[in-house]
């Protein structure tokens, strides 16, 4: 009788075990572990702000440029966090130290064509920007020049040329960073891009893909 009601004891201590194994192994499939990070940079108010040196401000947009998530990571995010990530790298980019460029056109054996030019405009009220793009051409060299250019500061920049008029579209081509938010600048077109099949310069923001702003490309 002692043996069997150990047996018992033994059996139910077993089906416990693995009740609790169970569970342990199934359960992450449905309950929640909710994260709530905080974004890893927290701007300073105006007064910090305005009361900063150059080399503090340089310092504190190192922070934020080493804190901005890359493209992945945000495409990643659920749609409220990617929105409020947004938000947030919008206001830091907004108080950052403008970027000013001053190139010179580049120096040709012959005269510059104008191939295409543009007016930049802004792609809403938040992303500014102005000044012109135009492209020239000698042989086969091609070169887009951004002249009296200003845009709204933001995390990884790029000039794009775009087959859509307005926007970055499906095919594009990808000319680099963004060398300066301001200013006149100078970016290398390949020899065998079909400037015909390009109708406008778009400023990308990679991380976030959102257009900062365009302008739209005429003969």
């Amino acid at each position: 009788m002692k043996n069997r009601r150990l047996l018992i004891v033994v059996g139910l201590i077993g089906l416990v075990a693995v009740g609790a194994a169970g569970w342990y192994l199934v359960s992450p499939l449905f309950i929640d572990n909710a994260v709530d990070e905080a974004f890893p940079f927290e701007l300073p108010d105006r007064e910090t702000l305005d009361g900063m040196s150059d080399a503090e401000m340089k310092a504190l947009e190192a922070e934020f440029v080493a804190a901005v998530p890359d493209k992945s990571t945000v495409a990643a995010m659920p749609p409220e966090e990617a929105a409020a990530v947004e938000a947030l790298v919008q206001e830091a980019a907004a108080v950052m130290t403008d970027t000013e460029m001053a190139e010179e056109i580049p120096v040709a054996a012959d005269e510059w064509i104008i191939a295409a030019q543009g007016n930049f405009v802004g792609a809403d009220n938040f992303h500014q920007g102005s000044g012109t793009a135009t492209i020239y051409q000698q042989g086969e060299q091609q070169v887009l020049r951004l002249e009296d250019f200003n845009v709204t500061n933001g995390p990884e920049l790029h000039v794009v040329l775009s087959t859509s008029r307005d926007d970055i579209g499906q095919d594009y081509i990808d000319l680099g960073v963004l060398k300066g938010n301001v200013g006149n600048q100078n970016y290398d077109i390949p020899a065998d891009i079909d400037l015909s099949q390009y109708q406008s310069v778009v400023i990308y923001c990679v991380p976030f893909q959102v257009v900062f702003a365009t302008a739209t490309l005429d003969p």
